[in-house]
């Protein structure tokens, strides 16, 4: 009932800040809210200061929108970012300037990487004031425009309802990503007459291609079709673009071999035959191989980064045909020359392969298919993700994984990790079935996400389970967040694989640097039991497998609590199979009989 109120009064007040009954004075910062408002945000996660002040006064005055005030920068654009990725809706933040933008760096980087529609509102001291070196000042379009699809300064406020239908419609659209619009105090509270907020915005230097070239689609169909060793590779861009449905009508028409990169687990059901799990440095084996050995490859919404292909030499070795969908011009035969190149929406274009299947009467090679399945079994026996449980008094970390997803394999759940080898344990392990049900960073690679990222799907989600998996490491980047955990009410379960190292490194310091291990063990970690419980919520040490299950058990009753849940797991465990840098697909370390 509550939810349905606020609903029904965010529509009355986007349609409100649409259509006002006449023009009205309004200060910068009431146009700026009208147009959030307008655009029906209705979370802002954020920090105030003394440039963003009259924004705020602005906000207090309204209530259509909750502003969510976290405990540092980076976390607000984090937990918006988690927000936009749950929901495909656009993740807002609001920043002070100077350091309150330089803080918000890390988070806009990370949206920018994995291609993630958010707005990011930073305060700017006066425009009197820019270039002055003033108080709290820093050059927030020059620091941004690397990390940003657009960025924008407003200098004038009779300037700020476009700039926001801009700024909204360029990180929804095309090739989605974080947008920056940068407001000096003195343009949030000079006035300017307000007559509505635009209702179309035309960019003559935006138009990003939506539709695939016929021609192009057709190639790629006789291609997939007279296929000995097809392979589809699914990325990101296949949840961004909403095209899951219509990927798995495909992949079930053609009875093809999928696989999905770390950012597009979901895309295809990990419990399907046909999903060979995921490929890359810590990918399965079946995939692996299946990506290297098949004659003809249809990449969709995928980019061939270096963790995914690894040496572009060795990919490049065996001949296949490539095709590449994506709605990025930019990303089509930047690392790896392709055959057939379709720019276009991901939805639009496999809809319309869809159609030419059901039209065409020309089917797959059915003998050639049957072989190529058995091969691919050949590789699946070697069961490569199969791990040693070890002595019965010691946790592993891939057994804490399998026990939440044999769990919650039915619920509504949501996953959100940090970065390290905790990701790749939650990857391989939990098998995700639904799209947008996984929430990591999977191009920088930013330690610290994991519990804003939980927060702001708990907000959105709030009758779903949020589970956080990290490292003892990454959740002490953004632990202060907890506080911000107990002040809003987003109860989530925090499961730390705790190994007293910094696993990743680790790892790779025992690999590549002779047992080196620089800076890398974690002596003098806190009690995270009495941390949660000083933050207000729930803590468990868990030190045997035993209490493994029941630890979790007992977190999943605590439907109103926020749990943090200390396993200590096996300190010696690496992440297996792996592919060391510079070496190819198929050069694959299975354990560590191989090093």
């Amino acid at each position: 009932m509550e939810i349905n109120r606020a609903e029904n009064a965010l529509a009355a007040a986007a349609a409100a800040a649409q259509n006002p009954p006449e023009s009205q004075e309004l200060m910068g910062a009431e146009i700026l809210v009208k147009a959030l408002q307008a655009e029906g945000v209705q979370y802002i996660w954020g920090y105030p200061g003394g440039a963003v002040l009259y924004i705020y006064d602005a906000l207090y005055k309204q209530d259509t929108m909750q502003h969510v005030l976290v405990r540092h920068e980076q976390a607000a654009v984090h937990a918006a970012d988690g927000y936009a990725r749950a929901t495909g809706e656009v993740g807002v933040a609001l920043v002070t300037s100077g350091p309150g933008v330089t803080n918000a760096v890390t988070g806009i980087a990370t949206a920018y990487m994995d291609s993630i529609p958010m707005v990011i509102i930073t305060g700017q001291v006066p425009t009197a004031a820019i270039g002055l070196d003033a108080f709290q000042e820093c050059d927030t379009v020059g620091i941004t425009r690397p990390i940003v699809k657009h960025n924008f300064l407003v200098k004038d406020p009779r300037d700020l309802a476009m700039t926001l239908k801009k700024a909204f419609h360029i990180a929804r659209t095309g090739r989605p990503g974080p947008v920056v619009v940068d407001i000096p105090k003195d343009v949030s509270f000079q006035k300017a007459t307000y007559t509505g907020y635009p209702k179309s915005v035309e960019m003559r230097s935006y138009n990003p291609v939506r539709k695939g070239h016929g021609g192009q689609i057709r190639k790629a169909l006789q291609l997939l079709l007279t296929a000995k060793r097809p392979f589809i590779y699914t990325g990101g861009g296949v949840l961004l673009g909403n095209a899951t449905e219509e990927l798995r009508t495909l992949v079930n028409m053609l009875g093809y071999p999928i696989t999905n990169t770390l950012m597009g687990l979901g895309a295809f059901p990990a419990s399907d035959r046909k999903y060979l799990g995921m490929p890359g440095m810590h990918g399965t084996v079946e995939a692996n191989n299946a990506m290297q050995h098949c004659d003809v490859l249809l990449a969709v919404g995928a980019r061939f980064d270096d963790r995914v292909i690894g040496n572009p030499k060795h990919f490049a070795q065996n001949d296949r045909k490539i095709i590449h969908v994506d709605i990025d011009p930019s990303s089509i035969s930047k690392r790896v020359k392709v055959d057939i190149p379709i720019v276009g929406d991901v939805k639009d274009v496999l809809t319309e392969l869809i159609s030419m299947i059901r039209e065409t009467t020309t089917r797959a090679d059915a003998g050639a298919l049957a072989a190529w399945w058995d091969t691919i079994e050949g590789w699946r026996q070697r069961d490569c993700l199969k791990y040693d449980m070890g002595s019965s008094d010691v946790i592993k970390p891939q057994y804490v994984v399998e026990t939440l997803w044999n769990m919650t394999k039915d619920a509504d759940a949501y996953v959100t990790s940090d970065v390290g080898q905790h990701q790749m344990w939650a990857a391989q392990y939990y098998r995700f079935d639904e799209p947008r049900r996984w929430i990591n960073s999977g191009g920088l690679g930013t330690m610290g996400v994991g519990v804003p990222y939980a927060m702001g799907i708990k907000l959105a989600k709030p009758d779903s389970e949020v589970f956080c998996i990290t490292g003892e490491g990454s959740v002490q980047m953004n632990i202060q967040e907890l506080s911000t955990c107990l002040q809003y009410n987003t109860p989530i379960k925090i499961c730390a694989l705790n190994n007293r190292y910094l696993g990743m490194v680790r790892q790779w310091q025992e690999i590549e640097y002779s047992g080196r291990y620089s800076h890398s063990y974690m002596d003098a970690l806190p009690n995270f039991v009495k941390l949660a419980e000083a933050y207000g919520h729930v803590g468990m040490l868990i030190e045997r497998p035993q209490d493994v299950e029941p630890a979790l058990r007992e977190a999943r009753k605590l439907k109103d609590r926020t749990v943090f849940m200390d396993f200590r797991t096996d300190p010696t465990e690496n992440v297996f199979p792996m592919i060391q840098a510079g070496k190819g697909l198929t050069e694959m370390l299975l354990g560590s009989e191989d090093l």
